[in-house]
């Protein structure tokens, strides 16, 4: 399996297909939405781009992963599958190596810029993990999520706790309405 992406490899012998299988570890990820460890198939076809030292990375990333519900907090499982285009390009000269690069328009959202020739396919990977974590994942999209008072998973349980409807930032104001109810009945 190769699983290292080699420009000088495609300069000279064309374009090159790697692929890889990854678990990865949470630490890596370091966010709180994910549960349990993430599974990665990731297959790609890269070949010389349109520019001197741009190379053109298509292909497709296959996840699973748990994550953890924003509304109730239990884990459930998620699957992800999404097509992969990625343009590498010569970091410029001009930045040093821990500096970010400026994204000059929408064209070059898809850009990465590379100092080394070689790029470990599971650094991709990881990229493509990131990307496919929901905002706000949910279990299911009728999730009720947790009791505001008991806690408890409302989707899974009924409970005896009475969810007010009134926000109690407005209590000052009802004093005021009842204060002038009464001088109306005076």
């Amino acid at each position: 399996m190769n699983d290292v992406i080699k420009f000088d490899d495609i300069d000279e012998h064309g374009p090159q297909t790697v692929q890889g299988r990854y678990e990865l570890p949470l630490s890596e990820l370091d966010r709180d939405e994910v549960a349990g460890n993430p599974s990665i198939q990731i297959e790609a076809t890269v070949e010389q781009g349109g520019s001197p030292g741009e190379y053109v990375a298509d292909g497709q990333s296959k996840i699973m992963m748990d994550l953890n519900c924003s509304r109730c907090l239990d884990p459930f499982p998620f699957a992800h599958s999404s097509k992969l285009h990625v343009r590498f390009r010569p970091r410029p000269e001009a930045l040093a190596e821990d500096e970010e690069v400026q994204i000059a328009g929408e064209e070059e959202l898809d850009v990465e810029f590379y100092g080394e020739r070689t790029i470990p396919l599971r650094d991709l990977a990881v990229e493509q993990v990131q990307l496919s974590i929901p905002m706000k994942p949910l279990c299911d999209e009728n999730c009720l999520g947790l009791c505001p008072k008991c806690g408890a998973n409302r989707s899974r349980q009924q409970c005896d706790c009475e969810v007010s409807v009134t926000d109690d930032r407005w209590d000052a104001l009802r004093g005021i309405r009842e204060n002038l109810a009464r001088k109306k009945n005076i």
